[in-house]
């Protein structure tokens, strides 16, 4: 056990965030991406029976996002003519003001097959059991600042 270490983060998300560097990107993905397809060529962390908001509180109290982008947070967007509920796109508004202080003009909407291309060059894609629709998300890593 470490002193600090939300207790959802397994030993494997731990070490691949301190490998990421400043501009890598992770994926957290909802139970409905086809996370093992997509992340074939990358690192595929499994936590399942956990959802996304919780995971997503969890990595960026360990992580800064980049603060050198206007938007490196990442959603997929709704299909056309898709009437889902994306209401878990408010706890995420809500996650990212209390942990970074951004509102949701730090998000970008992606097309479904662009979130999916973005995916497939991420450093690593979670697989969480969330059940709500359009629930995944794309974060870019930023820096630490030396506090000199």
């Amino acid at each position: 056990m470490l002193k600090g270490i939300p207790a959802i983060i397994p030993p494997v998300l731990l070490k691949v965030l301190c490998e990421m560097g400043h501009g890598d990107t992770i994926v957290i993905a909802d139970g409905n991406f086809p996370a093992e397809s997509v992340g074939r060529d990358t690192v595929v962390i499994r936590m399942d029976g956990h959802g996304v908001p919780e995971v997503l509180e969890a990595v960026l109290s360990l992580i800064p996002l980049d603060q050198y982008v206007k938007q490196p947070v990442g959603l997929m967007d709704r299909v056309e003519g898709d009437n889902a509920d994306v209401s878990i796109w408010q706890t995420y508004e809500k996650i990212l003001q209390n942990s970074e202080n951004r509102d949701f003009e730090s998000v970008r909407m992606l097309e479904r097959f662009e979130f999916y291309d973005a995916a497939k060059k991420a450093y690593a894609v979670i697989a969480t059991s969330e059940r709500s629709q359009y629930a995944n998300v794309l974060l870019q890593k930023g820096c630490i600042l030396s506090e000199n």
